[in-house]
């Protein structure tokens, strides 16, 4: 039997066991199917709030994505629906070309930049703003094409890259606190523990203790497993109490969307695919302008990219000696191409998402499971009523508990040299408290370089650690950079 069960699978499966290279990597048909699942069901909140973010904000002329001056139901479905494809085709270009477990969709943050950063301006149109968007792509695939961007990534000393994964592992435990609503903003502190004597709340905490009790009884699947449990638990309150979505009026409801059923399948629109402007934004934002635009927005790309796919690589076991994945070229190619389209399909700079720690988790190892996630997010473009079913408390205990996960690494830093352990701290603890990744990374890049200069070892900050330090130095003063030259505001 111990024969049959390790063998690889024949016919059909065998094929895709030797494309994916699943056996050799330790890893089932099964696994990557639940890895994929339990990824989609992370990352699934992006297609209703990419358009509550992009699909409500007026762009300079005044007219939403979709058309018209305010957005209706009809407008955030189509981004929405183009959102669900966007992050599909994306998500399966890294599982076959790259045949890595990781999923992509629209950047939050980055959606946030484009919405009321760029689109906003003056006389600039959703248009304009996308076309910029694919401009940071195309030189992100340049950068990528010529050796720059694995090169930096190559650079960065193993136990920094170390801290990069902890650092998120902390930040996506926050998110997943945050979108549950255990955690808010405080009266007089930053943070404050929520209120927990909602139906919202004992959904969340009957996932989180779900997850935590199969996952050290050994049970296969267990965050899939708490998420359906979690999700047939909010279906049932909502049924039941008609509980609702979260509001001013009804503080006390579901965040983001109720799991309310609505029906199986809809049509969707997909008229925003191919809007965009590649030049537009030139007419009317003054060069100096747009090129700090694409700046900031290549940046922010450029190394959340590096961290997430290192995160997933650490989490998977996939990382070699220094700390590098698999085939990291063709994921950044995969990540590059993924910018590009998320501005050809109006729906933002599309990116690795660190949710799929969440299906590394449940088992994922190879691109099947990318697959796997980007078939579910293809079929959301018809099924968005099934997606709108999981409520954020439903999917939110995983996030945390892969913050447990992925916070396991810390001991592979070694606290007592200060010349890491300082850059490293700093790159963990700044990536939750700013919510960016981008922002962690570039603290400990920057204090990395500092360190070493007041040491006197400048021969051990290799070139491109100045080049990248460099560049975050600009990052982070963008803004007065922007009041200098009169283009803030």
């Amino acid at each position: 039997m111990a024969n049959q069960t390790t063998a690889p699978p024949q016919g059909e499966l065998s094929a895709i066991d030797r494309f994916f290279k699943i056996t050799e990597r330790g890893s089932t048909i099964g696994a990557e199917i639940r890895g994929g699942l339990v990824t989609f069901f992370a990352m699934s909140y992006i297609i209703v709030l990419n358009p509550l973010i992009i699909g409500t904000v007026p762009d300079g002329t005044g007219q939403v994505l979709g058309g018209g001056t305010e957005a209706t139901p009809e407008s955030l479905g189509m981004v929405a629906a183009a959102t669900a494809l966007i992050a599909g085709v994306a998500t399966l270009l890294m599982g076959v070309f790259a045949n890595y477990p990781l999923g992509l969709a629209a950047g939050l943050g980055l959606n946030a930049v484009v919405a009321y950063s760029i689109a906003s301006i003056e006389n600039v149109t959703w248009a304009d703003a996308m076309g910029l968007v694919v401009i940071e792509g195309i030189i992100i695939l340049i950068l990528v094409l010529t050796g720059f961007r694995e090169a930096v990534f190559n650079a960065v000393p193993v136990e920094l890259k170390t801290a990069i994964s902890v650092g998120i592992g902390m930040f996506i435990a926050l998110v997943g606190l945050v979108n549950a609503g255990f955690v808010v903003p405080g009266e007089g502190t930053i943070v404050a523990l929520g209120n927990l004597g909602t139906w919202p709340m004992l959904v969340f905490i009957v996932g989180l203790v779900l997850t935590i009790v199969l996952f050290v009884r050994k049970v296969r699947g267990a965050m899939l497993v708490a998420i359906v449990t979690a999700t047939a638990l909010a279906v049932v309150l909502e049924n039941t109490l008609h509980i609702g979505a979260k509001s001013a009026e009804n503080p006390d409801g579901f965040n983001l969307n109720a799991p309310t059923f609505s029906g199986v399948v809809t049509t969707p629109d997909l008229g925003l695919i191919g809007q965009f402007s590649l030049l537009g934004s030139f007419q009317n934002i003054a060069a100096v302008s747009v090129v700090l635009i694409v700046f900031s927005l290549l940046i922010a790309d450029f190394f959340d990219t590096m961290g997430t796919m290192v995160a997933v690589g650490a989490e998977g076991k996939l990382l070699d000696k220094d700390g590098n994945p698999p085939r990291t070229r063709a994921i950044l190619v995969a990540d590059s191409l993924a910018a590009v389209l998320g501005g050809v399909g109006s729906t933002s700079s599309n990116t690795a998402y660190v949710e799929s720690t969440t299906g590394v988790g449940a088992g994922a190892r190879t691109g099947f499971a990318a697959v796997v996630t980007g078939v579910l997010f293809l079929l959301a473009t018809f099924l968005s009523p099934v997606v709108a079913l999981v409520p954020y408390e439903a999917a939110a205990p995983a996030l945390v508990f892969v913050g447990y996960l992925m916070m396991a690494q810390v001991a592979g830093i070694s606290w007592r040299n200060v010349e890491i352990a300082i850059p490293a701290f700093l790159t963990i603890i700044i990536m939750p408290f700013t919510y960016s990744i981008a922002d962690g990374i570039g603290a400990g890049f920057i204090a990395f370089v500092i360190i070493k200069l007041a040491l006197g070892k400048v021969r051990q900050i290799h070139a491109l650690m100045w080049v990248a330090a460099a560049m975050f130095l600009v990052y982070f003063t963008l803004e007065p950079i922007q009041t200098a030259l009169g283009l803030g505001g």
